[in-house]
């Protein structure tokens, strides 16, 4: 009896510690993911949530809630779990790193460019990276995939493959032209010099490209980089202003210029060779990389101090920017949304538009911007034009007289841009809609 006794005793100990212990679980994982939903709804009112290329999607049948896929990505809360599985908060954000395809144990995260909502377009290139036309490639985020590494890998790639194929006693300016200097151009440049060819590289804008319109103070790499000419290059984050001084020092050792603020407006095909045609100059060339920012091209203010780091195009993870002088520019939703959001964090908010009135935004935001400016949590500037950026502070003239001077520490700027797939189209290449393919998969 006394047995019975103490086997029910431990027996029930044990259940209760089982059940104790079970709740617990229970509990945290709904506390949990709770935090995770409130995230959600965050995102979807900032519009994040959605993607706008390249994503995780999680297969809820495989995974196991091992959290590897959330701590290997370096962008912050694009993943959280949510009742035991995994799920994606701020899709937008992800850049491409595929750090949590690579950590997840069990094979249940694939990379996808678009939703069956929301199609992306993408040039249809082969495995060598060419193009619909013979003799034009596509390396970089232009390409679908985005990161620097894959940018610089591509960009090498495509140069060697070309090179296979190259005419030699055709008749023309140059080998190569490679059009854009981001991680893609620069990494085609130096593959370029290393295969012997003659080559120019086009820059748009001023040698970086896309990178360095991002408003993030660091660049997070999750692995090293072999850069031709140069090697493993292993940072794991660094300033954009310190990759820049990377890239600069390895193209000047190996004698190579950029022609930058050179924007290419056509490329014709004649035979077997191609006539580019600048904003300087018109060349001839047997072949071309595009290795230009799949995002489009922001439309710049052109004024002086446009090119300091505190400059951006785009919003990126506003919840990390706290009590900071910060000018927004533009008049349309992209920037009337992000004054809001910035607002919303504690942010002393300036918002810089050239007309007298909102015209051409969504009423929603009419109403909530109105009411903003009205109890002055955000300060409204109508009829104002921004003529100088200082380092801590911007110069604007209100109604082509009167001119101030505002403290700053950040400017974003939203005025249009220019959309890479028409000047593709124009070129003749063949161009695909993506609604959720897999670029990565298991």
């Amino acid at each position: 009896m006394e047995v019975l006794l103490e086997n029910i005793v431990i027996y029930g100990f044990v259940g209760v510690l089982f059940v104790f212990i079970f709740y617990m679980y229970i509990h945290k994982q709904k506390k949990e993911s709770k935090i995770v939903e409130e995230k959600i709804k965050k995102a979807k009112k900032m519009g994040t949530h959605e993607p706008v290329s390249l994503h995780p999607v999680v297969d809820v049948n495989l995974c196991i809630k091992s959290g590897a896929c959330i701590r290997a990505c370096p962008e912050k809360d694009v993943l959280g779990i949510r009742n035991g599985k995994a799920t994606t908060i701020n899709a937008s954000r992800c850049v491409g790193h595929s750090a949590c395809f690579i950590a997840c144990p069990v094979g249940a995260i694939s990379l996808h460019i678009g939703t069956e909502q929301r199609g992306v377009q993408l040039p249809h290139v082969n495995p060598n990276f060419e193009t619909s036309i013979p003799g034009i490639f596509i390396a970089g985020e232009i390409g679908g995939m985005g990161l620097i590494k894959n940018a610089v890998e591509q960009g090498k790639q495509a140069v060697d493959n070309l090179t296979k194929t190259l005419d030699k006693s055709g008749k023309a300016d140059y080998d190569l032209i490679i059009v854009g200097s981001g991680p893609a151009g620069i990494s085609a440049s130096l593959q370029a010099k290393k295969n012997g060819l003659r080559f120019l590289t086009l820059e748009q804008d001023s040698l970086g490209g896309t990178v360095f319109t991002f408003p993030r103070a660091k660049i997070v790499m999750t692995s090293p980089m072999d850069l031709p000419l140069y090697g493993k290059l292993k940072l794991v984050e660094t300033s954009k202003s310190e990759l820049l001084d990377i890239w600069l020092k390895v193209l000047e050792l190996n004698n190579i210029s950029v022609s930058e603020n050179e924007k290419v407006n056509e490329i014709q095909k004649f035979n077997n060779t191609f006539k580019v045609i600048s904003t300087k100059n018109e060349y001839t060339t047997k072949k071309v990389i595009l290795a230009i920012g799949r995002r489009g091209t922001p439309r710049k203010l052109g004024v002086p101090g446009e090119g300091k780091e505190k400059v951006a195009y785009r919003l990126l993870e506003p919840e990390l920017i706290h009590n900071k002088n910060i000018l927004v520019v533009g008049g349309g939703d992209s920037a009337v949304e992000a004054a809001m959001i910035l607002s919303d964090e504690d942010n002393n908010v300036t918002l810089s538009y050239r007309n007298g009135s909102f015209n051409r935004i969504k009423p929603k935001n009419l109403e909530r911007i109105s009411d903003r400016i009205e109890n002055n949590s955000i300060n409204m500037l109508y009829n104002s034009t921004v003529t100088r950026i200082l380092d801590d502070s911007v110069e604007l003239k209100i109604n082509n007289e009167e001119t101030i001077n505002v403290e700053n520490e950040l400017v974003y700027i939203f005025i249009g841009g220019e959309i890479p797939t028409k000047f593709l189209e124009h070129v003749g290449i063949k161009i695909t809609m993506k609604h959720g393919e897999a670029m990565l998969k298991n």
